[in-house]
């Protein structure tokens, strides 16, 4: 016996109000003329996503609709489906579907372009072209709707006038500065639209808006409809009805054969967020003891120590954040923020000649080899710098010696730096491989954690430099 979508998910969050009408009964009615079939569950999130409330506006409008899932049910197809029946009722319909990977965009415009296509279909009458341009594909209507398709990796979205609805595949992959160019372009719509698909995000991948609208409709906030399919996170992987629990196409659509094929193919951790839908345990409570880091407050540094320093900057390149160490001699250390700039007003190049100039008197510059920040590294490199590039493993070996020496009272931070401890408090953890590393990751969408890495990355080079350009060398005069 079929499901309902409320009694498969995980987690399931409806939107505030109650449910006057639905646009989904009218496309239902055209899906069934056209041969399309929805499974109860996919009825059901079509009719919550195009749920009306009694003032006539979606119920969804507010905070848009985020559903997470594993692989292979048939969100795309469902989602897809739905918009493209959508804009043949509506007139002058405007939708936006873009994915993070241009080959994930183009899969989904071609499956429609598919149904759309062809003088057999019963949808041709109603096209009134299909643009197939790289980076410019299209399908318009007769009625003078469009779904408008892209990759976000291209910076699609940007120049677009308007639409009514978006829809955001891959949105595990979707950063702050994608939705910020994309959301505005819905301003002018009357009744606006927007749509989340997404898969639990692996280590590394840049989650923010994917995670915190997780977290907040976990928390409760009014207005935020969320929907996760998903075994129980402590579940056996081999529990055949934990797959029929997070994939309702199990085993009818996705066959027992696929998915054992994943589970012999893929790492238990990689399983258990492809496959089931399971998202990876993140801390819940602070990353940083609140209590040890007032502790370790002080007022001033004092000097006999050799510096370092590290630069960081946020996915969107908004800031750059300077982090100074200081080590002494008995293996303590003493971090701050040195410099925390507005890029938009200051821009970057200042940071390389602020670099340069403390370089002959400095033991380690460090960026790590993933931020937008290696983009200095050019400039610093001809003004004579030696930068250090790290990797996963030295971040993880970085966040795991700042958390250590700050739990024994060997690391202090300069007192009042509003930036830094502001992303103290918003940071919580990120696995890194599997043998227990972590890095730092935020909370939320709007806290920039860089002042954070900076600093963990000049304790970091301060730790493991053999440069110490203070230190006084004996010379040998040979006779």
């Amino acid at each position: 016996m079929e499901r309902r979508l409320s009694e498969l998910a995980l987690h399931f969050h409806a939107p505030t109000g109650s449910i006057a009408t639905s646009d989904f009964d009218a496309i239902n009615h055209v899906a069934r003329k056209a041969g399309i079939g929805y499974d109860l569950w996919q009825q059901g999130l079509l009719t919550l996503l195009f749920a009306r409330g009694h003032d006539g506006r979606y119920l969804c409008g507010e905070s848009g609709l985020t559903l997470s899932s594993c692989r292979q049910i048939g969100k795309t197809y469902t989602l897809g489906t739905g918009m493209f029946i959508q804009c043949l009722l509506k007139t002058g319909l405007t939708v936006i579907w873009t994915a993070h990977h241009s080959r994930t965009s183009d899969q989904t415009f071609n499956d429609l372009a598919d149904l759309a296509g062809g003088r057999t279909s019963v949808f041709h009458p109603y096209i009134s072209r299909i643009r197939r341009a790289n980076g410019q594909q299209e399908i318009r209507f007769a009625n003078n709707s469009a779904i408008l398709f892209g990759a976000r990796e291209h910076g699609f979205g940007r120049g677009l006038h308007g639409a009514d609805m978006e829809v955001f595949d891959e949105a595990q992959i979707l950063t702050v500065r994608a939705l910020d160019n994309l959301i505005p372009v819905m301003n002018t719509a009357p009744d606006p639209l927007a749509v989340f698909l997404g898969n639990p995000p692996k280590p590394g991948d840049p989650c923010e808006v994917f995670a915190d609208k997780r977290r907040a409709a976990l928390a409760g906030r009014d207005g935020t409809a969320y929907i996760e399919l998903s075994a129980d996170p402590d579940c056996d992987s081999d529990d055949h009805s934990q797959w029929a629990q997070a994939n309702p196409s199990y085993p009818h659509r996705t066959s027992e054969q696929a998915i054992s094929r994943l589970r012999n193919t893929l790492s238990e951790d990689s399983f258990r967020r492809e496959a089931l839908g399971i998202w990876d345990k993140t801390d819940t409570t602070h990353a940083i003891d609140p209590q040890q880091w007032a502790d370790s407050a002080v007022a001033e540094r004092h000097g006999g120590g050799a510096t370092s320093f590290a630069v960081d900057m946020p996915p969107d390149r908004s800031s750059l954040a300077i982090g100074a160490c200081m080590r002494y001699p008995d293996k303590t250390a003493h971090i701050e923020l040195a410099e925390y700039r507005d890029t938009g007003q200051h821009g970057i190049a200042w940071a390389v000649e602020w670099l340069a100039s403390r370089w002959p008197t400095t033991c380690s510059i460090v960026i790590d080899a993933q931020s937008p920040a290696t983009v200095l590294v050019p400039d610093l490199k001809s003004r004579g710098v030696r930068v250090t590039l790290t990797s996963a493993t030295d971040m993880g070996q970085a966040c795991g010696r700042f958390a250590d020496m700050l739990r024994d009272g060997h690391l202090r931070h300069l007192q009042g730096q509003e930036a830094l401890d502001i992303a103290v408090s918003g940071a919580t953890t990120r696995n890194i491989g599997q043998a227990g590393a972590f890095g730092w990751n935020k909370r939320t969408a709007d806290v920039d954690i860089s002042p954070l890495v900076a600093v963990t990355l000049a304790l970091h080079g301060a730790c493991t430099t053999h440069r110490n350009p203070l230190e006084t060398r004996r010379v040998i005069r040979l006779p």
